[in-house]
């Protein structure tokens, strides 16, 4: 199946704009990586100038559209626009920023747009390859121009999982190399390419198929997560939750591997514990309420 330009939704279109114009931005620095000016956010957690003028130009092409549009950035937070708007651009200029600066051709440009909560429409951009993924919720997910599907496997142990590694000082590397241990042993092979919003463009493409990463933001996963679910697959938190987008942990697959690493990953989820006493909780409270009717 084909995407006529006729069907691309109006503010589809100037997504699409914003990302190619990011992406001539960090294609150019991309010839000389070595001059782009380089600082830290915190240890291990990298900002060039090329990621803020990337997410610039994305911001002034969407509120030039649509000024009465609120941002949630990743670079510059929700200082731009009205952030009382129903529609708000959740933007990551640059995803891979470590990847861009050391040479290695795996980083894109993410731009979604949540609508009374809701992700509505979804671009993920890679530079590199000039790859473009686009969704609109209820039309389906593309890459140029072609009709993504998620995989087809059923069998946990013939997929290839993608994941992002901790790096961050307060991480539990310990906890997640328990985790990585597990899926490792149960997969055919598990991946770190370094840019989470690309992955989860793979997993809808099929290229991977399955994805889950610990410390996720917002503007890393909601492009991909509506690429995701309009390519047939599922995307939630690690107890299957759909409640992920701000919980800092994410999954996703098509249906039957997703039902699979539920399994593998519930007991790492945070939510676990709050589950289980949710559930005992309603246990005491029913073994209370019969008691009570019993005397």
């Amino acid at each position: 199946m084909i995407a006529s330009s006729s069907f691309i939704h109006p503010m589809l279109n100037v997504a699409i704009k914003a990302a190619r114009a990011a992406g001539v931005i960090i294609n150019r620095a991309a010839l000389d990586v070595e001059s782009v000016r380089v600082s830290q956010k915190m240890a291990k957690d990298f900002v060039t100038e090329v990621d803020q003028a990337s997410e610039n130009i994305i911001i002034d092409t969407l509120l030039t559209a649509y000024p009465d549009h609120g941002i949630l950035a990743e670079e510059s937070g929700q200082t731009h626009g009205n952030p009382q708007s129903e529609h708000i651009w959740i933007i990551d200029p640059l995803d891979g920023t470590t990847n861009f600066i050391h040479g290695f051709p795996f980083y894109c440009v993410s731009i979604a747009l949540q609508s009374k909560g809701r992700i509505e429409q979804a671009v993920v951009y890679d530079p590199t390859r000039n790859d473009l993924f686009t969704s609109t919720r209820g039309r389906g997910a593309f890459m140029n121009d072609r009709r993504l599907r998620v995989s087809k496997r059923i069998n946990l142990e013939e997929c290839l999982i993608s994941t992002g590694f901790p790096f961050r000082p307060e991480d539990d590397i310990a906890t997640y190399l328990k985790l990585a241990s597990e899926v490792m042993q149960r997969t055919a092979g598990l991946r770190r390419p370094g840019a989470a919003a690309l992955d989860l463009a793979y997993v809808a493409a099929g290229f991977c198929d399955g994805f889950f990463e610990l410390g996720l933001h917002p503007w890393d996963m909601a492009a991909g997560s509506l690429l995701i679910t309009e390519a047939g697959g599922l995307v939630g938190n690690f107890t299957g939750e759909a409640d992920y987008l701000y919980q800092r942990e994410c999954m996703a697959a098509n249906p039957k591997i997703y039902a699979q690493l539920v399994g593998l990953l519930k007991s790492y989820s945070k939510f676990a514990g709050v589950e289980e006493k949710t559930h005992t909780a309603k246990l005491v409270g029913q073994l209370r309420k019969d008691l009570g009717s019993g005397e």
